[in-house]
């Protein structure tokens, strides 16, 4: 390993791209200690300490949700207006005629996710500026616009600084952002873990639970989501001139969790809205059942949570795959399956496959995303924010990036990380 790590950094571009990487994140981590001018981070600190959902928040931010900072949102917004425009790209005919012109068409799609990313800052901005008017020094229009403002400018430049990431550096920079965010509350948290065992309130049979959970989470999550099932594909041969193509059998990889974790922020940002908007009518007796039943970590929500988590995977995975395309391009190209006709019926059997394949990595996103309230009955820990859907961001991130350093390490045929 440490030989591989060296070899890495003997080429030249790659040690370029790890340490521009690396430079971007110390930026972003600065950033993430700026409050927001005229806030109190004491009452947003307070906030953190009696809400799970703020806990969560604040471990995706890497603490600047704590801080108030000027990257208290994170790269949140972007990430709902990639997966807006996503969706959209199936429903608006104009968009999927761009998605389908190559390099051009993407630029233009790029463009519109920035200009729905500001919009969706300003309005997230505008809601966190009003609901946590407790935290303002001097509540009031003009500091509600001011705030606003301000996270929607560290939203901004948080986007520009993940697309330097991915275009001069090394891996994804939307994802490594979030990865940098996550992995930066490990030590805060590891120094809470042995402030309760000092302090009694945890044991050492606890901590070797907890840390046993999280070997089998990974193992689990690598599985996941390194798992394919692997349809055969056969091309015939074709005489273009004088030359012969085809003729090779191939396969058709369909990944377990073909979705990602989108499916498990498309669900908690679903659940986050009712609690959030009965969050700004404190007192009322609507508000507070409201705020009650949608509470993080309540039997409803916990089930709801899980449910949609199910229904959203289907749902992405039949926008970003559709069989009916996957059949008409392998026989565009000559293919078909053994023992069945190109056409509809290899598109009814991919149908039938991604189904089921699709139903497992459901199933075990929503186990994922529910396992801090199981881990906190098994280890009795408190605040355990760093759950299994910031585990499967980290680890999928980790992965991707480890991929794309293999790359460029096998280019130059030094042995790369993964055997």
């Amino acid at each position: 390993m440490l030989q591989n790590l060296q070899n890495a950094l003997k080429v030249g571009e790659l040690r370029r791209k790890v340490l521009f990487t690396l430079g971007m994140l110390f930026v972003f981590r600065i950033g993430a200690h700026i409050p927001v001018p005229g806030t109190s981070p004491e009452a947003i600190a307070e906030l953190i300490r009696t809400g799970a959902l703020f806990g969560f928040f604040d471990v995706i931010s890497g603490g600047a949700f704590k801080n108030f900072s000027v990257f208290a949102m994170s790269i949140t917004p972007y990430i709902n207006a990639s997966i807006m425009m996503q969706l959209l790209t199936v429903v608006i005919p104009y968009l999927e005629r761009l998605a389908k012109e190559g390099m051009e068409g993407r630029k233009k799609i790029t463009q519109y996710t920035r200009y729905g990313t500001i919009i969706l800052a300003f309005i997230q901005g505008l809601g966190m500026a009003i609901g946590l008017k407790a935290a303002l020094l001097r509540p009031g229009p003009a500091s509600y616009l001011m705030v606003a403002l301000t996270l929607t400018a560290g939203t901004a430049f948080l986007m520009w600084l993940g697309e330097q990431i991915t275009e001069k550096g090394i891996g994804n920079g939307i994802s490594l952002l979030i990865f940098a965010g996550i992995v930066s509350r490990i030590p805060a948290g590891g120094v809470r873990v042995v402030e309760y065992l000092t302090a009694g309130t945890i044991t050492i049979l606890s901590v070797l639970a907890l840390v046993v959970i999280g070997a089998l989470v990974i193992a689990g999550i690598v599985t996941v989501n390194e798992g394919q099932r692997r349809i055969p594909v056969q091309y015939t041969k074709r005489v273009v001139g004088r030359r012969v193509y085809g003729g090779q059998t191939t396969h058709l990889p369909l990944r377990v969790n073909q979705a990602g974790v989108i499916p498990v922020i498309f669900a908690a940002s679903f659940l986050m809205f009712p609690e959030t908007v009965a969050s700004w009518f404190s007192g009322n007796a609507v508000a507070e059942w409201v705020r009650a039943f949608f509470r993080w970590g309540s039997p409803f929500h916990t089930l709801l949570y899980a449910l949609l988590i199910i229904g959203f995977t289907y749902f992405y995975t039949a926008v970003i795959m559709n069989p009916v395309d996957v059949a008409d391009n392998i026989k565009k190209y000559g293919g078909f399956i053994p023992g069945l006709r190109p056409g509809r019926p290899t598109a009814e059997y991919i149908a039938r496959v991604m189904s089921k394949i699709t139903l497992a990595g459901a199933v075990f996103l929503a186990a994922i995303a529910i396992l801090p309230n199981f881990v906190l009955l098994v280890t009795k820990i408190p605040n355990i924010y760093f759950g299994g859907t910031a585990l499967l961001i980290v680890v999928g991130v980790a992965l991707d990036t480890m991929k794309q350093v293999e790359a460029h390490l096998l280019m130059r045929s030094y042995q790369g990380f993964i055997k």
